[in-house]
């Protein structure tokens, strides 16, 4: 079968159940000529004639019924099918890939997640935990999470947690025994509990703000890690001093086993987006996770 040949038997299926060429071009949105043109080229690779044509009618020759009999099953198969692909495209279902850094899987993505299950028990989801820089395209990833500031600019993103305050605590074990920092660069004389960026291999550098200006600082590390869970365990401990946003500290705040340092110092942290490629179609699985997660109002961005 050549290329042409399935959409040239469509067209003769069409004209046959029209009984019109003009009616038959209205069906498949074309010109009657493409159509005359279509069914010419058809009857001559066949070399048979397969309809009638007169001034008033059109009919199927014998030659014309015996093909009709055998594709007219293939191409209601083959429609059947697309109706079908068509329910898939509006219906969530299959697999859903993210990748997300550690702090938005754990306190933005997996408190929706029950829900987006339930609601949706036909997608296989899956989430990739990873503190390093993805590429979703190359890692087959249907979306990624990241901060705002760390997007590429050709990625369509959709807010889905609002900017916190970081904040910088110790236990009260810990204070009683080194004192309380009264400014950043006090800091420098304190054991510091720092995160190492999976990516670069580096240590995060600790950010402040005070009047309106942002500066960075690399206090003295005494213990490092690649989790940001476990920098918290180690403040706990009373290892250290460590940055962490209020959702991975609150129930530690609030029981009072870690206490908030420097607060008119600390920043504000960008908020996080769901982001993927502006070029790449939008299935409904997708479509119905970003509904489930976005923060309202949406942003300003999408």
């Amino acid at each position: 079968m050549q290329r042409d040949d399935w959409s040239a038997l469509a067209t003769f299926a069409a004209i046959a159940d029209a009984g019109s060429f003009t009616a038959a071009a209205a069906r498949l949105g074309v010109t009657p000529s493409a159509c005359s043109h279509a069914l010419r080229a058809l009857e001559a690779r066949l070399g048979l004639r397969l309809l009638h044509r007169t001034t008033r009618s059109v009919a199927p020759t014998e030659a014309g019924e015996h093909l009709l009999a055998t594709i007219r099953p293939a191409l209601r198969d083959v429609a059947g099918a697309l109706d079908r692909l068509g329910a898939l495209r509006d219906q969530p279902a299959g697999p859903l890939r993210i990748t997300a850094h550690r702090t938005a899987a754990q306190f933005v993505l997996m408190p929706h997640l029950a829900t987006f299950a339930s609601r949706f028990p036909a997608v296989t989801l899956e989430l990739a935990v990873d503190d390093g820089l993805v590429d979703i395209v190359a890692g087959r990833f249907d979306a990624g999470v990241r901060h705002e500031q760390m997007l590429d600019t050709d990625m369509i993103s959709v807010r889905i947690s609002q900017p916190e305050r970081a904040t910088i605590v110790a236990s009260p074990a810990y204070l009683a025994q080194a004192g309380t920092p009264a400014t950043p660069d006090a800091l420098r004389t304190h054991r510091c509990l720092s995160l190492r960026h999976e990516t670069a291999g580096t240590l995060r550098r600790w950010a402040f703000e005070a009047d309106g200006r942002q500066f960075t600082m690399d206090p003295p590390t005494t213990f490092a890690c690649n989790d940001p869970a476990l920098l918290v365990q180690a403040a706990l401990d009373g290892m250290g001093i460590a940055t962490a946003l209020p959702s991975q500290v609150a129930p530690h705040l609030a029981s009072g086993a870690l206490v908030p340092l420097l607060k008119p110092w600390c920043p504000v942290v960008p908020g996080n987006h769901l982001y993927y490629p502006g070029r790449r179609h939008v299935g409904a699985a997708l479509r119905a996770f970003i509904d489930t997660v976005r923060c309202r109002p949406t942003s300003s961005r999408e």
